[in-house]
């Protein structure tokens, strides 16, 4: 999912469209928006890509000079219901919050299961209720207080926007596995929060910091209020946000995600040569950095051998197999006249399921590629993520049930390529003084920095062949 919150502009919600815009990538089944108009709140969300569901003049009926909003993708089997886009708005009788929220927790059904038999009432599956609920049940008696309070119930991975009439509030979990950050306008006082920072560069706004792991910030008239709600604070940011979610252009921890692919791909090539290849070719758009720096590194020509409809969305985050499938059909074509009798080396950011990678293989032998050398800027996925990645379920995972010998097999291609965990930590850069340097490397490697929680059993129980000698060879006590 992608967050965006603005305080104090005149025009929030046209404000928030073009900040959400520049995070469409991170959610393409909903979108919402909460406006403060002064007054009260205004809110809408509906299901669909940004464009469809906010019209002009619906943007200019949510007036008001604070706003958050989301753009949502559905995880975790969750149904496509509009109730469950964000941000989700309550209204009581002294206070109404909006929350906007990216992540999953680990707790989460424990901590419902708690509150219903207290008498708490749900509406979603969305973990802000959860947070609402924890919040008006807090006997402190000032707002920070309350949302510290809540907050440290709360176990795994989120990142929340939250719009009182009083100010707006932006949290990270106490491991900081999701960005966020936030900037000031150039042109005016306005505060802005998003996940990602190619938002402020879409606006115009610079960046102030980044909402630091067991801490929220609070914007309000008198300025910005840096809270430390937990000491317990160890930073591991999801490696894949630097693999596939974030956009090239946006920094997470202060490295330039761009580069950050483009050191993967000359990492790759350095742990997975390809002797003999005539060229170097990358699937749009996320592995397109990546690839390039695959061809510096080895001396290989880079060329345009695949090319993408730019008006079909991402299919990973697609909610099931058979649209994902469906767009991949749709989402590119290869380029016969440059693949035609060529020995290639297509690189891509991941494999997860595998579905992606078997179409690519066959457009390019379709097109008449004579050999594809397959070669990953990630380590290969093995295990499911808790934290709000959609990667729940082992049987869903390609390395966690096939050898690597009947990947290339099932795949299609004639060899492949993983990096290192050790090679994307390098390509990365990150220098936190904390395990794999800051980063959350859970899918590949197992190792789970906040825990397993409430799904420790369900892992265990669900634990491939493949995924068992993995984690015994390398030691690894889940």
């Amino acid at each position: 999912m992608g967050v965006f919150g603005v305080w104090d502009y005149e025009a929030a919600s046209q404000l928030t469209y073009f900040g959400l815009h520049a995070l469409q990538h991170r959610g393409q089944n909903g979108t919402g928006m909460t406006v403060h108009t002064g007054d009260g709140f205004r809110h809408y969300r509906g299901l669909g890509l940004l464009s469809e569901v906010f019209e002009e003049e619906l943007l200019e009926s949510l007036s008001g000079q604070a706003a958050v909003g989301q753009v949502h993708y559905s995880i975790g089997g969750e149904s496509e219901d509009v109730a469950e886009v964000g941000p989700h708005y309550f209204h009581f009788y002294d206070q109404e919050i909006s929350v906007a929220h990216s992540g999953r927790l680990i707790n989460g059904k424990a901590l419902r299961q708690e509150l219903e038999s207290q008498g708490a009432v749900f509406h979603s599956e969305s973990d802000s209720e959860l947070l609402v609920h924890l919040i008006r049940r807090s006997s402190a008696t000032t707002f920070n207080e309350q949302l510290s309070e809540a907050l440290n119930q709360l176990n795994g991975g989120f990142s929340f926007i939250i719009l009182t009439k009083d100010g707006l509030y932006a949290a990270v979990d106490p491991n900081c596995f999701r960005p966020l950050s936030y900037g000031r306008l150039n042109d005016a006082g306005s505060v802005v929060v998003a996940s990602e920072t190619c938002a402020f560069h879409t606006l115009g706004a610079s960046m102030i910091d980044n909402v630091r792991a067991g801490t929220f910030i609070k914007v309000d008239d008198r300025g910005i209020e840096v809270v430390t709600y937990t000491e317990e604070a160890t930073v591991q940011l999801e490696a894949m946000e630097y693999v596939y979610f974030a956009r090239p252009d946006s920094e997470v921890a202060g490295i330039n995600v761009h580069t950050a692919r483009k050191n993967s791909g000359g990492q790759l090539a350095i742990e997975e040569p390809t002797p003999g290849a005539d060229m170097v070719i990358g699937v749009p758009n996320s592995s397109l950095s990546a690839a390039a720096g695959y061809a510096e590194e080895s001396g290989l020509p880079y060329e345009m051998g695949l090319v993408k409809n730019a008006y079909v969305a991402r299919t990973f985050i697609q909610p099931t197999q058979a649209l994902r499938e469906l767009g991949v059909r749709k989402k590119l074509s290869a380029v016969q006249g440059v693949v035609k009798g060529r020995s290639i080396v297509l690189v891509d950011d991941s494999i997860v399921r595998g579905t992606t990678s078997r179409h690519l293989i066959k457009l390019l032998r379709d097109a008449g590629a004579r050999e594809i050398h397959l070669r990953i800027a990630s380590p290969a996925i093995r295990f499911p993520n808790y934290y709000g990645v959609d990667m729940s379920t082992s049987s869903e995972l390609l390395a966690a049930n096939l050898t690597h010998e009947e990947m290339v097999e099932h795949i299609g291609c004639d060899s492949l390529g993983f990096i290192s965990p050790e090679g994307l930590i390098k390509s990365i850069g990150t220098e936190f003084d904390t395990p794999h340097k800051g980063l959350s490397m859970s899918i590949f490697t197992g190792e789970y920095p906040a825990g397993l929680g409430e799904n420790r059993i369900s892992f265990l129980e669900n634990l491939t062949d493949l995924q068992r000698s993995y984690l015994e060879e390398e030691g690894i006590y889940v």
